[in-house]
């Protein structure tokens, strides 16, 4: 069973940073893409970023040009490093993954922006 492990959430003030890691349990290059999700009480789970095999990005609009997306295949990982924190950032950020024909979910890791 494939396991994704998010890490480095906590609080943090407006206008800070943080990065956020996830681990896999198997090599990334293995999946076809990997990407972060968040998820705010009340709202929708929203795509903040991925990262294709290829090493193509791709960012949510509220948050191009803040947060950065990458990966380090010797430690099976790949990052956000969130810049310019707003509260409206503040939310459980989740990692996924995606093979042929399966997907996996982290546990999720809170995110909160406040001052």
């Amino acid at each position: 069973q494939v396991q994704l492990v998010e890490s480095g959430g906590g609080l943090v003030q407006p206008g800070g940073s943080l990065r956020l890691s996830c681990a896999a349990s198997k090599s990334i290059f293995s999946f076809l893409f990997m990407a972060w999700y968040r998820q705010a009480p009340g709202k929708q789970r929203e795509l903040v970023a991925n990262i294709i095999s290829d090493g193509s990005t791709n960012y949510g609009d509220s948050v191009k040009g803040r947060f950065t997306i990458s990966r380090d295949s010797a430690k099976n990982t790949v990052y956000l490093q969130m810049n310019s924190l707003k509260s409206e950032d503040t939310a459980v950020y989740l990692c996924y993954a995606g093979e042929l024909a399966t997907t996996y979910w982290g546990q999720g890791t809170q995110v909160t922006v406040s001052s």
